[in-house]
């Protein structure tokens, strides 16, 4: 899979600069897709291109549960990556906000989006039942991004996010959802009902709204 992946997201840079455009990626965090972004960073060469997180925990830059971080270290050695975050240094969320909509607001659509899902159907950090999600899942909105507390925060990452909102993620050229697991894959075939709640089941959300979606699972 993360083969996979890699390859893709290789060739929507490639297609970006045969257009003479600078690649531009949102990228998951968690540890499903960090192969593939390894994968990709080991096949780049020189390329120059722009990748941001598609949300991020409110922590300093330097705490291990920072998308941000991760993704510079993953792209460390690919010396034409320019990372970006979506929160300040020291992960203060009001500013935070305020940095990561002034950001995006200078970005172009995205040539390719990496959303993970949680067990709980969330993606980026759109969390089911959470007070903002239906704003954030809401077509018509102008914001970029929001801040958003888990209505039921995760043991490991008990934090206030930043997230991209539903319209931000899908300006994009190609929309992946990645997912491993025999209990995540019953997650999203649930959600592929009509009768699934976006506001229960986030990911049911995005499975409507998207004009083009990939799914790419692993055992």
């Amino acid at each position: 899979m993360a083969a996979v992946i890699a390859t893709e997201l290789l060739a929507a840079c490639q297609r970006a600069r045969h257009e003479e455009r600078s690649p531009l990626l949102a990228l998951a965090g968690g540890n499903t897709p960090l192969p593939a972004y390894r994968a990709l960073a080991a096949n780049l060469g020189d390329m120059a291109l722009t990748v941001i997180p598609s949300d991020e925990r409110c922590v300093p830059h330097d705490d291990p549960a920072c998308n941000f971080d991760a993704l510079r270290r993953v792209f460390a050695d690919a010396r034409g990556v320019r990372c970006l975050p979506l929160t300040t240094a020291d992960g203060i969320a009001p500013d935070s906000l305020n940095l990561a909509r002034d950001t995006l607001a200078t970005l172009p659509m995205f040539d390719a989006t990496v959303l993970g899902m949680g067990a709980d159907g969330h993606f980026a950090s759109l969390f089911p039942g959470s007070a903002g999600l239906a704003g954030g899942l809401d077509p018509r909105t102008d914001d970029d991004a929001i801040a958003l507390m888990p209505a039921h925060l995760p043991a490991e990452a008990p934090y206030e996010r930043i997230t991209l909102t539903l319209p931000r993620l899908l300006r994009s050229r190609h929309v992946m959802l990645v997912i491993s697991g025999e209990a995540k894959r019953d997650v999203l075939e649930s959600a592929m009902t009509r009768e699934a709640d976006p506001i229960r089941c986030p990911v049911a959300a995005l499975l409507r709204a998207a004009p083009a979606l990939s799914v790419h699972w692993s055992p």
